[in-house]
């Protein structure tokens, strides 16, 4: 691997890459640290770092999707999740209207023509939570440091609402430069290096609970083993495939012989990667933000109660039930709008291939259709349960550190992704890979 890091450095395009997305992510954890104007930093670190219970799982969950930058109250407290939401929103409208639906098959100029549609509605959905941040901010009371707020009114909620739209927007544009010209999908990279932030943080706690006896380190180990048994799940899910066996019929041109061999079409058990789960996370976002900031510092609140019920990540049964059935949905959405069986049946048709067993043409979709209906339900299944498992395990355990199955679905799922990326440009340029020594050593034992 390190051999393969340093072969990236020497091709000069993809050292620009590599650096241009170092750069990116700088910026990005630079713009977290700046606060929103009219806001006592200090003050407002002490309130949601001492936020604890089901209202600290809620900041919690949305603060390490922002990598730190909510609980500072910087111009990034809203994070890319506005602009994840609105991706969402434009995909479901894309399958439902014909007029989308129309401009998504032309090509290039479609898309781009979706992208800014998406732009659009991610100003929308930052409004709407931008300005539901802003007045739950000045809802929250003095602390030991003095009023969050320093400068409550209009002028506060104008000036905070403006900046954490124009802080979405920021990180949106940075979410597209990474994909065009760095490596790795963007908006999943921006959540990655969110996420992995607060490991630190996480180890430093850790050291702590040891030293308090708190835990015990044979606790603390066995956790760490599921930890990393979840990690290599991950890795086999995304690398898993289902293969449905191809042939070739031979054809005789003049004296010569072609086709007659023998294929397979690998079908992923998991085609959404992780965006099955970034999607399901957002969509329940929404509403946790919206019932905590309604309900405000009341624990007694009926918004409240609800914000705690909707909490997925700290367990709770309703939010669990919803982030499942939404894993679910999304693993079957994403698998409808990247794959089509009948075209592949067609293309199968056109150049003489044959599933053995199945006719060319509509039955071969339709058996493709099945074997990847009952695959992509294993796969979501897989993916639901390596989410919510992991939160039941922590809590049993009492583990000081916030890394459920959720983030660890996506840090693996993106490093994965992006070392993908990052082989498949070696590979051209005739370098060894990260996944290739694997695989040779694997054919070798």
């Amino acid at each position: 691997m390190l051999d393969a890091f340093l072969s990236a450095f020497k091709i000069p395009d993809l050292r620009r890459k590599i650096l241009f997305t170092a750069f990116m992510l700088a910026i990005f954890r630079l713009g977290s640290f700046v606060v929103i104007p009219y806001v006592d930093a200090q003050a407002a670190f002490a309130y949601f770092g001492r936020a604890t219970g089901a209202m600290g799982g809620v900041f919690g969950f949305v603060n390490m999707f922002t990598g730190g930058a909510f609980e500072r109250v910087s111009i990034f407290s809203l994070g890319i999740m506005p602009y994840i939401s609105a991706s969402i929103i434009m995909q479901l409208l894309t399958a439902v209207i014909p007029t989308l639906e129309k401009l998504a098959k032309e090509g290039e100029t479609g898309r781009k023509k979706i992208n800014q549609y998406s732009r659009y509605a991610t100003i929308g959905v930052a409004t709407v939570q931008g300005t539901g941040l802003i007045l739950f901010l000045e809802k929250i009371p003095a602390t030991d440091f003095g009023s969050i707020v320093v400068h409550p009114g209009w002028g506060f909620r104008l000036m905070g609402v403006l900046t954490v739209i124009t802080g979405t927007a920021f990180l949106m544009w940075l979410g597209e430069q990474i994909t065009e010209r760095g490596i790795g999908n963007g908006a999943s990279i921006l959540i990655f290096a969110g996420i992995v932030t607060d490991i630190p943080r996480a180890a430093v706690n850790t050291v702590q609970v040891l030293k308090a006896g708190t835990i015990d380190l044979i606790t603390l180990a066995v956790v760490l083993v599921f930890v990393c048994a979840i990690i290599a799940a991950v890795v086999v899910l995304q690398l898993g495939r289902r293969k449905i066996p191809v042939s070739y019929a031979k054809q005789v041109r003049g004296r010569k012989v072609y086709g007659g061999q023998s294929t397979h079409i690998p079908l992923k058990v998991d085609y959404s990667g992780v965006i099955a789960v970034i999607f399901a996370s957002a969509i329940l976002m929404i509403p946790i933000q919206i019932f905590q900031f309604l309900g405000g510092n009341d624990p007694a609140s009926f918004f409240t109660t609800l914000a705690i019920w909707m909490n997925f990540n700290n367990g709770a049964w309703l939010g669990t039930i919803c982030f499942v059935v939404l894993i679910v949905f999304f693993c079957y959405f994403y698998t409808a709008v990247t794959f089509n069986p009948k075209d592949l049946a067609d293309n199968l048709q056109k150049f003489g291939g044959f599933v053995p067993g199945r006719r060319p043409g509509e039955a071969t979709a339709q058996y493709i259709e099945y074997v990847l209906t009952r695959v992509t339900f294993a796969g979501a299944m897989f993916v639901a349960i390596i989410s919510v498992m992991p939160v039941y395990i922590i809590q049993a355990a009492n583990v000081p550190f916030y890394f459920g199955g959720t983030s660890l679905l996506i840090v693996v799922g993106v490093s994965l992704d992006t070392m993908q990326q990052l082989e498949s440009h070696l590979l051209m340029r005739h370098y060894e890979g990260f996944l290739r020594k694997g695989r040779l050593r694997g054919r070798m034992s």
